[in-house]
């Protein structure tokens, strides 16, 4: 089994998916594994394979956030027209039957806002400044906790609650 791979070997061996070889390039070709090896190493083949597999992974993630954005941009307008329809009902109908229309719009105008990212209820929590309150909170109980003056004085207070005893 002295033949030389030919070209498309490395097109076969990418092919092969997750779980590839070296060993089974040589046998679909009929070559030895010591073949494939060397002509591995000369020719790249794991360098060129991370690139391979670095642009799939871009071109995946370029498509999601595209089909991302379609569906939100959808969405939006979806949202759009049921707040458009839901103002129409509410300027044909009386207050006392309108009801629908405003749950409808309040409706449209939550899930807008959601798919914009926006909060949609006024209780949303800023996590950002959720953890930078919590920060300081505990930074500060720290550095009372670390003071000198304020250690020594617990311990003065413990060792003289130990001499009333």
């Amino acid at each position: 089994m002295t033949r030389k791979l030919p070209d498309d070997a490395f097109t076969f061996y990418v092919g092969l998916g997750p779980g590839r070889s070296y060993a089974a390039v040589a046998d679909r070709f009929g070559v030895n594994k010591k073949t494939v090896t060397r002509t591995a190493l000369a020719q790249r083949w794991r360098e060129r394979l991370a690139e391979v597999e670095a642009k799939a992974r871009e071109g995946t993630h370029r498509r999601l956030v595209e089909s991302l954005e379609e569906v939100n941009e959808r969405h939006l307008r979806m949202l759009r027209a049921v707040q458009q329809r839901a103002l129409e009902a509410l300027r044909s109908m009386p207050l006392k039957t309108a009801i629908d229309a405003v749950r409808s719009l309040h409706d449209a105008i939550k899930n807008e806002r959601l798919v914009l990212g926006e909060p949609n209820d006024r209780t949303a929590i800023n996590v950002e400044d959720l953890i930078k309150r919590e920060h300081a909170r505990w930074m500060s109980e720290n550095e009372e906790d670390d003071d000198p003056a304020t250690t020594a004085e617990n311990a003065e207070e413990v060792h003289d609650d130990r001499d009333d005893s």
